[in-house]
């Protein structure tokens, strides 16, 4: 059955009759009726009963003005995703954050999605470490990637472009006698057991904070590090009176008794956030991508 042709016989079911069926699908009156008789044809039965002041129809016609107007529901509403799909409007987008960014950049994303893009769908997942997205965006597993790039080569076949930096801040248990300080030296903080995110390839900040300390004139490797998997796990450990830990800024955003944010006196180290994804995303990805930049920004 052509479309057309359902629509047609849809308008005349509900205003039996075929001038105004024929006004309303702005054709002329015969060229209904013909259409009429070739979908009668095609079903091997009479929809309608004619008369010259009324339209009926069959009870072969009842079920298929019930079908027919199903069946254009659908095709419309179908026509109507796939142009939002098409414009960058629907469809479902996997993200995965850095545990730095998981508390500031992460809700934002879900809010400002829901309130902009509502036909979106988003998969969040948080407190992952860079090598890991990289590894999720590359094998397609996640679409985009808000992460810690590291001084290694970007994996072939993805994109990283930078959205910002950031300062790094000491976390220090509440009751360090720096705590309640503007502003705290890394020299200060040098006989302190740092808590930092694992070493090797399993994460990029741990090679950025150390880089911290050399750049403030300081040998990491006298320093006592106790290796963390998440970044709240890190703040959790500093509370509990464990040890000091160095933090990009927006990990502020993580409020947490027992620990308080410390700005670093003197050139303060920064450390960059980047989005990452494979070079040929869909509309979807690339519209919640400009949503991660105007948040990053």
């Amino acid at each position: 059955m052509e479309t057309r042709h359902l629509r047609s016989f849809v308008a005349l079911a509900e205003e039996r009759h075929f001038g105004r069926a024929a006004a309303r699908l702005h054709i002329a009156q015969p060229a209904l009726s013909q259409q009429l008789q070739q979908l009668e044809r095609e079903v091997g039965t009479r929809l309608v009963d004619r008369s010259t002041r009324r339209v009926d129809l069959t009870e072969a016609g009842r079920l298929l003005q019930e079908r027919a107007v199903a069946v254009l529901a659908t095709l419309d509403r179908t026509a109507a995703d796939l142009a939002l799909v098409g414009a960058g409007r629907a469809g479902t987008v996997r993200v995965g954050f850095v545990g730095t960014a998981t508390y500031d950049v992460l809700p934002r994303l879900a809010r400002r999605v829901r309130a902009d893009l509502p036909e979106v769908h988003l998969e969040l997942s948080g407190e992952l470490l860079a090598p890991a997205l990289f590894d999720a965006v590359h094998d397609g597993s996640l679409d985009l990637a808000v992460l810690r790039p590291g001084a290694g080569a970007v994996p072939a076949g993805l994109v990283v472009a930078p959205l910002r930096t950031e300062p790094l801040v000491a976390v220090l248990p509440s009751t360090h006698p720096a705590a309640g300080a503007t502003e705290v030296s890394l020299a200060d903080l040098a006989g302190e057991v740092l808590i930092t995110h694992p070493s090797g390839r399993r994460s990029t900040m741990q090679p950025l904070v150390l880089d911290a300390w050399r750049a403030a004139g300081h040998d990491p490797d006298g320093l006592e590090l106790l290796e963390v998997g998440e970044t709240g796990t890190l703040v959790v450990f500093v509370a509990a009176g464990l040890g000091i830990g160095l933090v990009p800024a927006s990990v502020r955003a993580l409020r947490l008794d027992g620990v308080a944010y410390v700005p670093l006196a003197g050139p303060v180290p920064e450390v960059p956030l980047a989005l990452a994804h494979r070079v040929d995303p869909g509309p979807a990805v690339l519209r919640v991508s400009d949503v991660v930049r105007a948040i990053a920004r």
